[in-house]
């Protein structure tokens, strides 16, 4: 699988911790930034990684700051974005089985190692479930229509 990395400068060392657990793994890693502890704004990263997951360039996206929330926003305005700030495996779980979600957004501040490694694990092996829930996201997906958001709009 093809993932996007990318995290601000609390979510740093995790994110570099991330990136050595999928290429163990075999994913191919796009490491979209930062490359250090100093600061920088969150919403660059959240568009970078949208934007490969939107334009197809990456399957997923994974994204890495001091609570995942502000992640999680950032991201949810990209058209086609199912973003998800996960605490624990449960909601990693949940989100990929109902929701489809294709960015991750972790706290590189509240979540420590071990269980920053079982949230992605999980959520990488989770499968959408399809049925009801293939149809509340069409809704969704019509919700973006109606506003006349289109991924051309954002890139």
């Amino acid at each position: 699988m093809r993932i996007a990395i990318g995290s601000d400068h609390r979510g740093f060392p995790a994110k570099e911790k991330i990136i050595s657990q999928l290429k163990a793994r075999g994913h191919e890693v796009i490491d979209e930034g930062t490359a250090a502890v100093q600061s920088v704004d969150y919403p660059d990263y959240a568009a970078a990684v949208s934007q490969k997951v939107v334009g197809d360039e990456a399957d997923r996206g994974i994204l890495i700051c001091g609570t995942g929330i502000g992640m999680s926003i950032a991201a949810n305005k990209f058209p086609q974005i199912r973003a998800a700030a996960c605490f624990d495996e449960v909601a990693a779980e949940m989100c990929r089985r109902h929701n489809n979600v294709n960015v991750l957004c972790l706290s590189g501040d509240m979540l420590g190692e071990k269980r920053i490694e079982r949230i992605v694990e999980i959520w990488l092996n989770t499968e959408f479930e399809e049925g009801r829930h293939a149809r509340r996201l069409e809704k969704i997906t019509d919700i973006e229509k109606q506003l006349n958001v289109q991924p051309s709009d954002t890139l």
